[in-house]
């Protein structure tokens, strides 16, 4: 219950204080490229649950069909812009939407693609006990994700077969060992990150 009111309140708080730079983003976003200003993807959330997660747009509309997977600075799908607010992590803000209607929180395992958690094992599907996050250990190991992606010849298989299993068993670690004190470790670790410090 803490922890819920704790994201209700902070989600709320950035909302308001990060409104008009969100705004901007938009902005940007809309006069920079074709299509709308959020990214929605449908993912697997809390228990199993589907929700639809929000992003700025950093793809053109439809790239969605090309493929599930992004491959870092090559990826042709990604606009200027958006190579911008990928790198700097700035395209998941609207996730705050998400945390304050309850579908995430602050910090839990980064929900999945349906189509991935289908793959998922019995064990596995452990990690969906919990709300998911905006960040999580896996996430901050994987940070560069997409530029690991990009330098593979079968990104999504490297994927499905090195990336995602080792996230699933960092975070089934955090699964089985979260405490207040280690979302709020994860929290200041995820800052520094993307601050770059």
């Amino acid at each position: 219950m803490a922890k819920r009111f704790s994201d209700i309140f902070f989600s709320a708080l950035f909302l308001l204080l990060l409104f008009i730079p969100m705004l901007l983003i938009g902005v940007a976003v809309t006069v920079t490229s074709i299509g709308g200003v959020f990214f929605s993807q449908k993912r697997v959330g809390k228990l199993g649950v589907p929700f639809l997660l929000l992003k700025f747009r950093t793809m053109r509309p439809y790239a969605e069909s090309e493929g599930l997977i992004t491959v870092g600075e090559r990826d042709p799908r990604v606009t200027r812009i958006g190579h911008f607010l990928r790198k700097s992590k700035l395209d998941e803000l609207p996730q705050l939407i998400n945390i304050f209607k309850g579908e995430m929180s602050f910090i839990g395992p980064r929900p999945e693609v349906p189509k991935y958690v289908a793959m998922y094992t019995e064990e596995q599907m452990r990690v969906l006990r919990l709300r998911p996050g905006l960040s999580d250990p896996a996430s901050l190991a994987f940070f560069n994700e997409s530029e690991i992606l990009g330098q593979q010849d079968d990104p999504e298989a490297y994927y499905v077969e090195v990336i995602m299993p080792a996230k699933l068993k960092m975070n089934l670690e955090y699964v089985m060992n979260r405490r207040a004190l280690t979302d709020l470790k994860l929290v200041f670790k995820t800052i520094k990150l993307i601050a770059g410090l």
